[in-house]
């Protein structure tokens, strides 16, 4: 199966999903992320700021604040292709968009990826063996890939996104767990 016709099944079986459940079940995977000892020692965490077909992942950043984390967001540099990561200081901090709806804080910092205890990352769908399946455009991939960052990486999704099998190519990171609303996986990955 290659990553096209993995992501249109996977688009297919989402739309099923509607808005309240993907709700409750992202109460669910974020109650799971908090709670693991990965998330309790991680003392700066890089989130991702959800889209539709996403964990919502406010819960996480709550719970994040509550417990007087450092809470990273990326933000976009399309020309050149690269995710930076910026601190929030709350849920209700200004946001800036781009021509693509992308979002982030207005007044966040740059942090240095070496100093990321945990990210948690998005994806359409994650395999058992930790590969992960984006939207196609490798910025995570590029991001993850780099030789400074020595944190663990998270994914984090509804237990639908869970696929037998997800086409990998050599460029492709795998993360070292993966969190849903029904369980959390680990991986020997990196």
């Amino acid at each position: 199966m290659v990553k096209h016709h993995a992501r249109k099944q996977l688009c297919q079986l989402l739309d099923n999903v509607t808005t309240r459940q993907w709700q409750e079940k992202s109460v669910q995977a974020c109650r799971g992320l908090c709670l693991s000892p990965e998330f309790q020692k991680a003392e700066l965490i890089m989130m991702f700021l959800s889209i539709p077909k996403e964990v919502d992942t406010v819960h996480a950043m709550r719970e994040a604040f509550r417990q007087k984390k450092t809470v990273l967001v990326p933000s976009v540099a399309w020309e050149t292709q690269e995710l930076i990561p910026l601190t929030m200081d709350s849920i209700d901090c200004q946001m800036t968009y781009d021509r693509y709806n992308m979002q982030w804080p207005t007044y966040g910092k740059p942090v240095a990826i070496e100093k990321i205890d945990m990210i948690i990352v998005p994806g359409l769908g994650f395999d058992d063996k930790g590969n992960r399946l984006g939207r196609g455009k490798g910025f995570y991939d590029r991001f993850l890939s780099s030789k400074d960052f020595k944190g663990i990486t998270c994914g984090l999704a509804i237990e639908e996104q869970v696929m037998e099998y997800i086409p990998v190519d050599h460029h492709d990171i795998s993360i070292n767990m993966l969190i849903t609303d029904k369980k959390t996986r680990r991986f020997d990955n990196r």
